[in-house]
């Protein structure tokens, strides 16, 4: 038993500078053949002898142990029927709901507002107003809305005009709801619209490709516009 316990001690301690070397051999090919993935973050084995994962900030690429090829795609699971990178990215994107910058977004209380939502949404976007009509519906909910003004420079533009209402909640649902006219900026306004900036930046850190974009309180992350009848399932199930 101790020599084979010591045989597994010297197996070991081969394996691991040979993964190290492995990684390390990775890294290097990779930053010479491809100057602009120089700064690898992470090397990690997939479930597939011979893949590797690459991660470079929150993009992701496969690679051999070589890096002679490498793979930019999804890995899927066809068995468990899962898209594993689609899982890995979305656990490198997740956005904490406490987290949240709250101060860069305005609110919409409807009811005892007591089950909380973020929403992410560009005041040109159509499938935003088609979710707004819809969310309507949705009662006894405190709505976060960040401004996501990603669509074009009038995009920004009305963003800037609706953060800069004296009430945002009813400019926001006048324009998207009611396609009343966006309040135009007053000239010469010294309003701060930072905060937009700061969104977009949030976002694209974020990996938040696209409008709406909505995070309930457990982290899930639902892109695209739902129905009222999916939001209440979501918030049942963020509140657990």
């Amino acid at each position: 038993m101790k020599l084979r316990t010591l045989l597994s001690l010297l197996a070991a301690a081969l394996i691991l500078p040979i993964a190290s070397a492995q990684e390390a051999n990775i890294r290097k090919n990779i930053a010479e053949r491809i100057p602009q993935l120089k700064s690898v973050d992470e090397v990690s084995k997939t479930p597939i002898t011979g893949l590797f994962e690459v991660r470079v900030g929150n993009d992701i690429y496969y690679t051999d142990a070589q890096a002679n090829y490498l793979i930019q795609g999804s890995l899927i699971d066809t068995k468990a029927r899962k898209n594993l990178t689609e899982e890995r990215v979305a656990k490198l994107t997740a956005i904490k709901f406490d987290a949240l910058p709250f101060k860069d977004a305005f609110t919409i209380v409807r009811g005892n507002g007591s089950r909380k939502l973020a929403v992410f949404e560009d005041p040109n976007c159509g499938y935003c107003k088609r979710f707004e009509r819809d969310l309507q519906k949705v009662d006894n909910i405190t709505i976060y809305m960040f401004l996501y003004p990603i669509l074009g420079a009038d995009s920004g533009e009305k963003s800037k005009a609706i953060w800069c209402a004296p009430d945002r909640a009813k400019a926001w649902q006048d324009w998207m709801v009611r396609e009343q006219p966006v309040p135009a900026l007053a000239a010469g306004s010294t309003c701060d619209t930072t905060a937009l900036t700061r969104n977009v930046d949030l976002g694209h850190k974020s990996k938040i490709d696209g409008t709406p974009t909505l995070i309930f309180i457990n982290g899930t992350r639902v892109p695209g516009a739902i129905d009222a009848k999916q939001v209440e399932a979501n918030l049942t199930e963020a509140k657990g």
